[in-house]
């Protein structure tokens, strides 16, 4: 791969990452059209996602220190309230126990963490099919169709009104299944989980900010995951130089893109990207048949 190639691949991450236009079936897409392989395959498009990543720190960094905070907070009233079953069953005591879900952070916190079970699982099990179909122009064509069909429904959605603490766990555990599936090249995760936080009636801001911050462990996991599959012979100098520039373009064109999502939910202007992704989509598809 060229030092140009990942800077290419890198300002696309950052703009379809958090556009709702699906970054994987942009990457995908420029791989097939201009022949770009590389040796570690997959391996390079999670360190752009590990690049837009950095730009969800920059962003909403006050609500993840909060929320760390909260989530060490939850852990350790639950060893408290070990200590206090233990003094009250065997010392006869009787104090009372710390609630573990008390301020909307923690809630918050525990919303997020339904959400990456079924995205873990699905993202594990379909590991292999996804790294295929991204080179099948006619799955990323598709998927970017119905991405299209998403964001023209999330415009039509009725405003919502929940916020972390009227938020359900069977809310969270169905916008998790729905991440997971947007492993898929063309499916938008950004476009269809914030579809799901709409249709669950999410407040459109939260819906947002939700969708972001509710990456963060799935990219983690992926990066991980892949870290362990990749040999360090095969990665050279100038692949490490090039791989460090896509990451930073990915990361400071994602933190533009945030800004500019947040204004574009509030406002309901998803259907130029639903046109846009319509067009693409049928383009991919006609190519697809056409190649073959």
């Amino acid at each position: 791969m060229s030092f140009l190639d990942a800077v290419l691949m890198g300002v696309i991450q950052g703009l379809t990452e958090f556009l709702p236009v699906s970054s994987s079936g942009h990457l995908s897409l420029f791989k097939i059209l201009f022949d770009v392989n590389t040796e570690t395959g997959m391996f390079f498009d999670v360190l752009l996602h590990l690049g837009t990543l950095l730009a969800v720190f920059a962003v909403f960094y006050k609500d993840i220190f909060r929320m760390v905070t909260e989530g060490f907070g939850i852990v350790g009233d639950f060893f408290r309230n070990i200590m206090i079953f233990a003094g009250n069953v065997f010392l006869k005591k009787d104090e009372p126990y710390h609630r573990l879900i008390d301020s909307s952070y923690r809630k918050f916190v525990m919303l997020v963490i339904v959400s990456t079970i079924p995205t873990g699982i699905i993202g594990y099990v379909a590991a292999d099919v996804v790294e295929a179909a991204s080179s099948v122009l006619l799955v990323t064509g598709s998927c970017l169709v119905f991405t299209a069909v998403l964001l023209f429904v999330s415009d039509r959605i009725d405003d919502g009104m929940k916020t972390p603490r009227n938020v359900t766990y069977s809310n969270a555990f169905f916008i998790g299944i729905c991440q997971g599936f947007a492993t898929l090249p063309g499916l938008s995760r950004s476009g269809t989980t914030i579809t799901a936080c709409l249709l669950s009636k999410f407040n459109r801001k939260f819906a947002v900010k939700y969708s972001f911050i509710m990456s963060i462990p799935a990219v983690l996991g992926a990066v991980v995951l892949k870290i362990t599959d990749v040999s360090v012979e095969n990665i050279t100098a100038s692949d490490l130089g090039a791989y460090i520039a896509g990451v930073i373009c990915a990361a400071v064109v994602g933190y533009i893109c945030i800004r500019t999502m947040l204004v574009v939910v509030k406002r309901r202007k998803f259907t130029i990207f639903s046109i846009y992704c319509l067009i693409i989509g049928f383009v991919s598809i006609g190519g697809y048949f056409y190649a073959a």
